[in-house]
């Protein structure tokens, strides 16, 4: 029902930025929250940012906190993920989640971005 359409990923040099996008659809609670994770090849997948459709709180990881930025349109259904200087370490398949229930019950497909240098 719920479906996540992620954008934006792509190719950049170290201290460049990109803008991911997560265009939502089937989704009818305000309540809901969002998240962004990354996997890089061989790794664990992480958490990387949560945004919640009401109130607009925002978690971040250690790892990227004062380079990205979450965002969402709430009369647009879609979440944004702005990365700013990123680095090498960044590179990694990025994922769209949804939060139903108290679990990450929904993703998208993913979209790479790889950091040069």
């Amino acid at each position: 029902q719920v479906q996540l359409t992620e954008s934006g990923g792509g190719s950049v040099q170290a201290g460049g930025s990109l803008r991911l996008s997560c265009a939502v659809s089937g989704r009818s609670i305000s309540r809901d929250i969002m998240g962004w994770f990354r996997q890089a090849p061989g790794k664990e997948r992480e958490f990387v940012a949560s945004i919640v459709w009401i109130g607009n709180n925002v978690n971040y990881a250690d790892s990227v906190k004062g380079r990205f930025t979450a965002t969402l349109d709430f009369a647009k259904n879609t979440v944004f993920l702005q990365m700013r200087n990123l680095q090498p370490e960044d590179t990694a398949v990025y994922y769209c989640a949804a939060k139903s229930l108290n679990t990450w019950a929904y993703w998208g497909q993913g979209t790479q971005v790889t950091v040069s240098s």
